[in-house]
């Protein structure tokens, strides 16, 4: 399945929404492991938009890393700076109040 690519409007909206975020997973000197994914892909299911940390010791380097991120949990890359990189996928099974709502 294919996604739907993000407007320059959502992804303003998406990177204010997570300016403030932690990063919930770190990917180090293993790379980008099963369970790293697994982690980052319960996290998305809940919340919808998550930042993960790529260390500098990771083999990949960092777009790369966050890229297969994103096609490994289905995600969309909203933006990375530095070792940071925001994910979002959208979760019609949460409830409605917890859901982001894009512009």
């Amino acid at each position: 399945m294919k996604l739907k690519e993000l407007s320059s409007k959502q992804v303003r909206y998406l990177r204010g929404l997570g300016h403030h975020l932690s990063p919930v997973a770190m990917i180090g000197r293993h790379g980008l492991t099963d369970k790293v994914v697994a982690a980052v892909d319960e996290v998305l299911s809940t919340h919808e938009l998550v930042k993960i940390k790529i260390q500098l010791d990771s083999p990949a380097e960092r777009l790369n890393t966050a890229t297969d991120v994103c096609r490994k949990t289905g995600a969309q890359l909203v933006q990375t700076i530095g070792k940071t990189a925001l994910l979002y996928r959208g979760n019609k099974d949460i409830r409605a109040d917890k859901r982001i709502v894009l512009p």
